[in-house]
């Protein structure tokens, strides 16, 4: 019997200390979820790609950009606050996340408990 694991991630023999970089496009599900007050969202990009990040309320209208910058190749993290462009806190409810990479584009879906 042969068994096989498929990852995302590079496998291979040499410097384990060098970052490993990302074979596709990916956007997790934020964390934690539900959360109050911040959360966390992860993606990853295998090659240098113009990133946009933004959050939408439940009826489609944009109340955050998080990012919106050239990234290298990798894994990245950023905390949102759960505030709107203002600085505003918003209320309790689901909020939608879209990540825009070259031509990737994924979107997720999250809970603000207030």
């Amino acid at each position: 019997m042969i068994t096989a694991y498929v990852s995302d991630m590079p496998v291979g023999v040499g410097n384990e200390t060098e970052s490993e970089i990302p074979l596709t496009f990916d956007l997790k599900q934020n964390y934690p979820n539900p959360f109050n007050p911040s959360t966390i969202i992860s993606y990853q990009i295998p090659q240098s790609e113009m990133v946009t990040l933004e959050v939408y309320n439940a009826l489609g209208q944009k109340v955050r950009t998080l990012v919106n910058e050239n990234h290298e190749a990798g894994s990245y993290e950023i905390v949102w606050d759960a505030k709107n462009s203002s600085g505003n806190s918003l209320s309790s409810g689901v909020y939608l996340y879209r990540i825009t990479a070259g031509n990737f584009i994924r979107t997720m879906k999250m809970i603000l408990l207030r």
